[in-house]
């Protein structure tokens, strides 16, 4: 059995002070929920704090980005062995905002990707289509290419810390929710590029999320759904009531 994941994204909000407010009303709301494994992704400013404020709770604690390189002259970057050194299990690579806004290619994600999981990380690998390319019938292309670019030079044993989001771009912030059956379809295909580069056993044990516009109101239905292990959440995981619920909902 995949455990469940449900990881909240927080994107570019909360101070340091917002941020304990946050994670110390979560923490009573999900106490004892072992069978679900839950992140948070802080802004980078807060990642030590909130490590302080998680420990021993089971929370896991990810970074929104990394850079590939160890350590150099790279202004602005942060490596994943600082990542790890600050007390982060994961890392989310490869979310469209970073894609759009920031121009990353496939190739950047898959040596943010290499990197991280050689520094010790799980990785939260972002793929999804935009809604010009679903309407234009090229949602399987495009996730074909995330799958293959992002993982290209990987082995099976590199798996076991690569988590899979499937975030559909069009329905990001947006309130709009992939159907649970086009969620599921497209979860289904994910999961049969992975077996196609890897093998059955690997594409099985991988774990898939599901993210874009997730609520307390549509979780249960999709997580419901056979290829769908959980869910990346944004604006929902900014509020220890809707966050625990869908915590408690996998």
């Amino acid at each position: 059995m995949r455990k469940p994941v449900i990881a909240g994204n927080w994107k570019l909000y909360k101070t340091a002070p917002e941020a304990l407010e946050l994670v110390s009303g979560l923490m009573p709301l999900i106490s004892g929920r072992s069978n679900v494994e839950v992140v948070v992704a802080p802004v980078f400013t807060v990642i030590d704090r909130v490590r302080a404020a998680i420990a021993g709770s089971g929370i896991f604690l990810a970074a929104q980005d990394c850079f590939w390189e160890e350590e150099g002259a790279f202004t602005g970057e942060v490596s994943p062995k600082m990542l790890a050194d600050v007390g982060c299990s994961h890392v989310i690579v490869g979310h469209s905002e970073r894609r759009q806004f920031f121009a990353e290619s496939d190739a950047a994600v898959n040596k943010k990707i290499r990197a991280a999981v050689g520094a010790g990380l799980t990785v939260i690998f972002c793929i999804g289509e935009t809604l010009e390319e679903r309407e234009s019938g090229n949602t399987f292309n495009v996730l074909s290419g995330q799958v293959s670019g992002g993982l290209e030079g990987m082995v099976p044993a590199d798996m076991e810390k690569v988590i899979v989001a499937y975030e559909p771009v069009w329905a990001i912030g947006t309130g709009r929710t992939a159907s649970e059956t086009q969620a599921q379809e497209a979860h289904a295909f994910i999961r049969s590029q992975v077996s196609k580069l890897f093998n059955a056993e690997v594409a099985q044990s991988v774990r898939i999320l599901y993210g874009g516009s997730v609520k307390p109101e549509n979780i249960g239905g999709l997580i419901a759904q056979p290829d769908i292990d959980g869910a990346l959440v944004g604006g929902a995981s900014l509020k220890p009531d809707s966050f625990a619920a869908l915590v408690n909902a996998a």
